[in-house]
């Protein structure tokens, strides 16, 4: 039973203005996407990466390929693994800013080190610096969602993510011209990425900082329901009481946050209303995560499109961090000029036109979904194979830009698949294991194939292998397809049958 008086009053005029706002975009978001995209743009913008192999052989570093190999590039595959989780976490409980923030500066440390650092160990250092900053990027991609309003999720994230793409293109294709037409060093192109990264950094500093995050800041439980109202899908919705279920399963991206649409000054929200303790706050997030994680993982499809995304992730990443060792072997004489910041960047193009030619592609993926996975994967494991066994340099460039192409079209393919159905937190959540999951398989691969203290093979050798863990994944999807295609036809018979013994 409401009590009149002030309280009644500031709710009355809250629900008033709940009324104008919830079908109006939230405003200001063009500061904030500009600000991020600038960010990715610099952090991006890194003309010595195509080239970091040759740099860290060459008389810079004066490093072996053994120890290049064997040795530095397993660390960044563990700390990126060890990070993860963490970083997701505090992700969302510092809300975004602050982890963009460390990784700007783990950035500009990493290539500070490359510049100046010396020895194996200061090298290893740097890798795992490095794998700060690669397990930093989820503050990046999910920053936009917390200062946007939803209508907008779709523009912000195309924008976002083609702030990275032309950034990487534009910084390999400036690497290229730098090293092939104005014969600068390699050194060179690292002080301009130290530059850019640290533009980033100070850009950074001037992004809004969220209100509020997918898990752990939802709208306080005094607020989030004025008099018993509450937003759903634009509209205005009366209940006997004040909203209080915030858990990640329901907050759903179609809600709009009351926090968004009401200004947190003292008068507007009752003070006696209790305050969760942090400790209770945070056991109830992880419950909530862990009751989604089975929620998502028991539907076969998502099970099915999740296990492909964390088994081609895990061999992308390890063909990704040792082309350049296979590209420095056929690239003779040694000081001739590698093309390697040219092929990145058509690779980055090509891709791109791939994935924006998803939109057009009809097909049933429930149906087909599991045989296209298992035959582009074993597209992928030739172009592997490929690379591994040619002589020539352009072939082996040709191979690898086949080989990102596809990669990036089927991984779209399946982020559209798996998001379909799914909140953002729950998208958020599957995202984070899919990738723990393929780091953990690439870290115990690296352990096994690449590590000193394993095998510790070539880099001709270890292609052959990359080359036949894509061809049995490519195995296990078509046996998994076809016993698929055989369930769906079969139930497509069984009402035929069934309708002849009735009518018998």
């Amino acid at each position: 039973m409401d009590v009149p008086g002030p309280v009644s009053r500031r709710a009355a005029a809250a629900t008033t203005m709940l009324l104008r706002t919830a079908r109006v975009p939230r405003e200001g978001w063009f500061l904030p996407t500009s600000l991020l995209c600038s960010y990715g743009f610099f952090a991006n913008l890194r003309p010595s990466e195509p080239f970091l192999t040759p740099y860290l052989l060459g008389h810079c570093k004066n490093l072996t390929e053994r120890e290049v190999f064997n040795e530095i590039y397993p660390v960044w595959t563990y700390s990126y693994l060890v990070l993860l989780f963490p970083v997701f976490l505090a992700t969302d409980y510092l809300r975004y800013k602050p982890i963009i923030l460390l990784q700007g500066l783990s950035l500009i440390v990493t290539w500070f080190m490359l510049l100046y650092a010396q020895g194996l160990l200061a090298i290893q250092f740097l890798e795992f610096f490095y794998g700060i900053a690669t397990a930093t990027e989820i503050a990046y991609y999910s920053y936009i969602y917390s200062v946007v309003d939803v209508s907008r999720y779709q523009k912000v994230t195309s924008y976002s993510r083609t702030a990275t793409l032309v950034g990487f293109t534009v910084g390999s294709v400036l690497g290229q011209i730098l090293v092939s037409v104005a014969n600068w060093s390699l050194f060179s192109l690292n002080v301009i990425s130290l530059t850019c990264v640290s533009v980033a950094f100070a850009v950074a500093w001037f992004l809004p900082m969220p209100q509020k995050s997918l898990f752990f800041h939802h709208v306080h439980p005094a607020c989030q329901g004025v008099n018993g109202v509450k937003v759903q899908n634009g509209g205005i919705t009366q209940n006997s009481g004040i909203v209080n279920d915030t858990s990640a399963s329901h907050h759903l991206p179609g809600w709009e946050d009351v926090e968004s649409k009401i200004p947190l000054h003292a008068e507007e929200c009752p003070v006696e209303e209790p305050v969760p303790e942090p400790r209770a706050d945070r056991l109830l997030v992880l419950k909530v995560l862990w009751r989604d994680f089975l929620a998502c993982y028991s539907s076969r499809p998502l099970l099915c499109w999740s296990a492909w995304w964390a088994l081609s992730t895990c061999g992308y990443f390890q063909v990704m961090n040792y082309a350049q060792g296979l590209w420095e072997q056929l690239t003779l004489p040694r000081g001739a000029t590698a093309y390697n910041g040219g092929v990145e960047a058509v690779s980055t193009l090509l891709g791109a036109v791939a994935v924006f030619a998803v939109g057009y592609i009809k097909i049933s993926w429930s149906t087909w979904g599991e045989m296209a996975l298992s035959l582009f994967s074993l597209l992928i494991a030739a172009a592997v194979y490929t690379m591994d066994t040619a002589d020539n340099i352009w072939v082996c460039y040709a191979s690898y830009v086949v080989f990102r192409i596809i990669y990036m079209l089927l991984i779209t393919i399946a982020t559209f698949q798996i998001a379909t159905n799914l909140s953002m937190e729950r998208y958020a959540l599957v995202f984070g294991v899919n990738t723990f999951i393929a780091l953990a398989l690439q870290t115990l691969l690296t352990l096994i194939v690449v590590d000193a203290s394993g095998l510790g093979l070539d880099i001709t050798t270890q292609f052959q292998i990359y080359a036949g863990y894509f061809a049995l994944i490519a195995v296990v999807f078509l046996a998994n397809g076809t016993v698929t295609l055989m369930k769906k036809y079969s139930r497509q018979e069984d009402p035929d049958s069934s309708s002849q013994v009735t009518t018998t």
